[in-house]
C-alpha cells in the first residue's frame, strides 16, 4: 500500500470523531472561525501531504477556509525567507526550515508561541507541549527562551549495517567508535563481494558528525560568531579520516552516491555500512524490498576522540510576524500537531514523529524494531543528545547551505585523491569565507 493510501485509511480508521470533542471545546465552537482563510506554506513532504488530505475536517471543525501551498525545498525556503523579512502578511502559518530557524526566529519575523499554549481558552491541557521532544523543541525556541515554532518532524542520522552477519562472522562487535569502525570495514570490506562503506553524498549532512567527533566545527560559534573554522587541525584530520573510509572501503563510484542509491545498495547487500537518516535506514526493514533485513543492525554513528555527535534535524510549524489570522492560524497547528492527528499519521506509516508518546507508542515501535535493533530509541537517544550538546546550531543559520556545498567539495576532492585533506579543506575555508561575506556575514 503507498503511503498516501495508508494515510488515507488511517484517517478513516480513527475518524474526525475522535478529534472533534477535544478541538471544539477547546476552541469553544465549531465554526468560531467561520469567514478566515489562512495561507498555510511548508515545503513538500509526507507529513505536510497527509496534512493536505485532512483538510476537510479543520475546516467543518473550525468554518476556516485553508490554502495550503507545498512547493519543493529550495523553492519554499526563498519565497519564506523573503516574505518573513518585510513581515508581510502573505502566510498565516509557515514551516519553520531547521537551517534558517535561528534567523527567522532571532530577527523577530515569528510570532512566540507560549501565550497561546497557555491560555486553557484556546488550547487544552491535554494537547500538552512537553510530549513533544525537548531536543526537538531546542532548534524551535528563541534567545529569549520562548517557542516559536512546534516540530512535526524529528530526524537523526544513524549508522546502519545491512551484512552485520559478516561481522559477527569476523568475532567482532557494533562499532562504537572511529577506529572501531575502521577495524570492522578492514574486516570484512570485499567478503563475499560486499563493499565496506558507502555514505549519501551530502557531506554537509554526513560528514559534519566526524568533524565534530574529531574535536572541529564548522564555525567558531554559531549562530553568534560565524567564522568558519574548517581548516584547523582537527577539521583536516576529521577529512583525511572520512574521504579514506570512501575511497578504502566504497564501492566503485562511491562519491556520487544520493540516499536513495545508498538505500538501494544496502537493501541488495552490495555494501555494509553508511550513515543515514532514520526514514532511510528504516526502510532496510521493508520485507518485500530489502534483501538484508535479517541481517541487518543499526547503531548510533561513532564518537571519536572528541565524542558523539550525531546529526539532527527538526522543522516545525509557526506563525509569521506579519499574519493577520494569529488566533485562527494557532488554531491549524494545534489541529495539525495534535495527538489525535500525529497519531493518525502514525497509523498510515509516517516514520519520524516529534511526539514521545508517538515514539513511544506500539505502532510506531512494530514499524521501528527491525531484526532486534529499535530505530526509534537510537534516534530518541540522538535528539536528545543533539539538545544536550548544542552541536547542530551550526545548521540553523541561514548562510549554512553556502558552507555545506565547500564541504561537498572539499570530501570529493579527498576521497578522489585529487587534493589532499589540508589543500581541500584550505580550500574550502578560504571560499566560505568569500562566500559568507559575499553574503554580507560580518566577519
Amino acid at each position: 500500500m503507498t503511503q498516501r493510501r495508508q494515510f488515507l485509511a488511517a484517517g478513516a480508521a480513527l475518524g474526525a470523531g475522535a478529534l472533534l470533542p477535544t478541538f471544539a471545546a477547546a476552541q469553544g465552537g465549531a465554526k468560531k472561525y467561520a469567514g478566515v482563510t489562512l495561507n498555510v506554506s511548508t515545503f513538500s513532504a509526507a507529513y505536510p501531504k497527509f496534512l493536505q488530505q485532512q483538510l476537510p475536517e479543520f475546516e467543518a471543525l473550525t468554518g476556516a477556509r485553508v490554502n495550503f501551498d507545498t512547493p519543493s525545498f529550495p523553492v519554499y525556503n526563498q519565497r519564506v525567507d523573503l516574505e518573513l523579512s518585510t513581515k508581510g502578511p502573505a502566510y498565516d502559518v509557515v514551516n519553520v526550515t531547521f537551517i534558517y530557524s535561528s534567523r527567522w526566529i532571532n530577527s523577530g519575523w515569528l510570532t512566540p508561541l507560549d501565550d497561546y499554549i497557555r491560555n486553557a481558552s484556546l488550547t487544552p491541557a491535554d494537547w500538552d507541549i512537553n510530549d513533544f521532544l525537548p531536543g526537538a523543541r531546542a532548534p524551535e525556541t528563541g534567545r529569549d527562551g520562548k517557542l516559536y515554532g512546534v516540530p512535526w518532524i524529528a530526524e537523526a542520522l544513524l549508522t546502519g549495517s545491512s551484512r552485520f552477519d559478516l561481522v559477527q562472522a569476523a568475532g567482532l562487535p557494533f562499532p562504537d567508535t572511529t577506529d572501531d569502525l575502521v577495524k570492522v570495514l578492514r574486516a570484512v570490506n570485499r567478503k563475499e563481494r560486499v563493499a565496506g562503506f558507502v555514505s549519501d553524498n551530502h557531506y554537509g549532512w554526513t560528514f559534519v558528525p566526524y568533524l565534530h567527533a574529531f574535536g572541529g566545527d564548522v564555525f567558531r560559534k554559531a549562530p553568534d560568531d560565524l567564522f568558519p573554522t574548517l581548516d584547523t587541525p582537527e577539521a583536516i584530520a576529521a577529512a583525511d579520516y572520512y574521504a579514506n573510509l570512501l575511497r578504502e572501503f566504497g564501492p566503485d563510484g562511491a562519491v556520487t552516491y544520493t540516499p536513495d542509491q545508498v538505500i538501494q545498495s544496502l537493501k541488495q547487500g552490495r555494501v555494509n555500512f553508511t550513515d543515514q537518516g532514520q526514514l532511510y535506514l528504516a526502510q532496510l526493514g521493508d520485507p518485500a524490498t530489502s534483501k538484508t533485513i535479517k541481517t541487518v543492525k543499526f547503531g548510533l554513528v561513532p564518537k571519536g576522540p572528541a565524542g558523539r555527535f550525531p546529526g539532527t534535524a527538526v522543522h516545525g510549524l509557526g506563525i509569521p510576524a506579519g499574519s493577520k489570522n494569529k488566533e485562527a492560524a494557532w488554531a491549524f497547528i494545534q489541529w495539525a500537531l495534535a495527538k489525535q492527528t500525529t497519531r493518525k499519521a502514525i497509523l498510515g506509516g509516517y516514520g519520524s514523529p516529534a511526539r514521545r508518546s508517538d515514539i513511544e507508542s506500539k505502532e510506531f515501535r512494530a514499524k521501528q524494531v527491525i531484526n532486534g535493533t529499535d530505530l526509534a530509541k537510537l534516534s530518541l537517544d540522538s535528539i536528545e543528545l543533539a539538545a544536550k550538546t548544542g552541536h547542530m546550531k551550526y545548521r540553523t543559520v541561514s548562510v549554512y547551505p553556502q558552507v555545506d556545498q565547500q564541504l561537498n567539495k572539499a570530501i570529493e576532492l579527498v576521497a578522489t585523491k585529487q587534493l589532499s585533506a589540508k589543500q581541500a579543506m584550505q580550500q574550502a575555508q578560504a571560499a566560505s569565507i568569500a562566500e559568507l561575506k559575499r553574503s554580507g556575514v560580518n566577519l
